[in-house]
């Protein structure tokens, strides 16, 4: 039997908070445990595990009274070290995208995505991937052509973690890539752990982000 995920969200508007719980309330496998309206009360919850144990995801508004989104990023990465955060806001602007990623932000999702797109970059980074809302995606991209490459740092990588971080970056998730190479999913995830060292980021998009900055892996 699969483990139900658990999930936390901070949002401040009432009305949509509510559209989500009751929407999550119908999907089998997550479970939204707490919810807030500010960034302050979810991060004193998780500096409580005994309490309120770290979920496995977090819906993170940006726009929030007090601390904001994406001030309150590396405060949760650093008293939840495991939960995997997805941005879900209305701002799609290039710099607040590029800011969560590299904060750590492991998915970047509109408020207007919908229900399925929501549960499925639930599911999509609990199982070690990554999501980003298409738009968002093209947004990052073209920032990468507009952008000059930094120093390549192609020769810190192995043959076989280049591998690994281009079937990353077509968003085959860990288990997938496992059977696309012939190697364990164990083996795998030490080469994603390796890659995130020798990148200096800490999930997958900001990993294919500098790759890309880095010129590893080409712009099409």
């Amino acid at each position: 039997m699969t483990d139900t995920i658990k999930v936390m969200m901070v949002e401040d508007h009432p009305d949509y908070r509510e559209g989500i719980e009751l929407a999550l309330e119908t999907e089998e496998r997550i479970e939204l445990k707490n919810t807030y309206s500010t960034a302050e009360a979810a991060l004193q919850a998780l500096q409580d595990p005994a309490k309120h144990p770290g979920p496995d995801v977090l819906l993170l508004d940006l726009n929030l009274p007090g601390i904001s989104g994406l001030e309150a990023i590396r405060w949760i990465k650093e008293y939840s070290p495991k939960t995997k955060i997805i941005v879900l806001t209305q701002s799609d602007q290039q710099a607040d995208i590029m800011k969560a990623i590299k904060s750590g932000a492991s998915g970047y999702l509109l408020k207007s995505s919908s229900l399925s797109q929501i549960t499925s970059a639930i599911q999509t980074v609990t199982d070690g991937g990554a999501s980003i809302d298409p738009k968002m995606a093209t947004y990052i991209l073209e920032s990468f052509r507009t952008q000059p490459p930094k120093l390549s740092i192609e020769n810190t990588l192995t043959k076989r973690e280049i591998e690994v971080l281009e079937l990353l970056s077509k968003g085959l998730l860990k288990k997938q890539i496992s059977e696309k190479l012939g190697i364990s999913n164990a083996t795998v995830s030490t080469h994603v752990s390796h890659i995130y060292e020798k990148l200096e980021v800490q999930n997958a998009p900001a990993a294919i982000s500098t790759a890309f900055q880095a010129g590893i892996l080409p712009v099409k």
